[in-house]
């Protein structure tokens, strides 16, 4: 069974999108933290279903939810999450 790894940078991430959604929405920032998690679940079963960041040398790929995106390497049966952020306006990190 294919393993998930979630940076500290990813999860740092998450930390943040949570802190400034619940500022105003706890419920919202629960439900979008939650879901992101369950959304990289599906990376288990089917690694490759983001799209390919053809940007880099790497196996990197973007996997969306909502109007956030989990960014990840697939390095053999394990999948590294490696940032996530806001989709419309979130630089990629470097390291990609």
């Amino acid at each position: 069974m294919a393993e998930i790894r979630w940076t500290a940078e990813a999860q740092r991430w998450l930390e943040d999108i949570f802190e400034y959604l619940a500022a105003e929405n706890p419920q919202a920032a629960t439900r979008t933290v939650q879901g992101s998690y369950e959304r990289a679940q599906g990376l288990v079963s089917s690694p490759e279903m983001g799209h390919r960041y053809l940007a880099s040398s790497r196996h990197v790929r973007i996997l969306l939810y909502g109007h956030y995106r989990i960014a990840y390497l697939v390095k053999g049966r394990t999948t590294e999450t490696l940032t996530s952020g806001v989709a419309a306006n979130t630089p990629l990190n470097r390291r990609m």
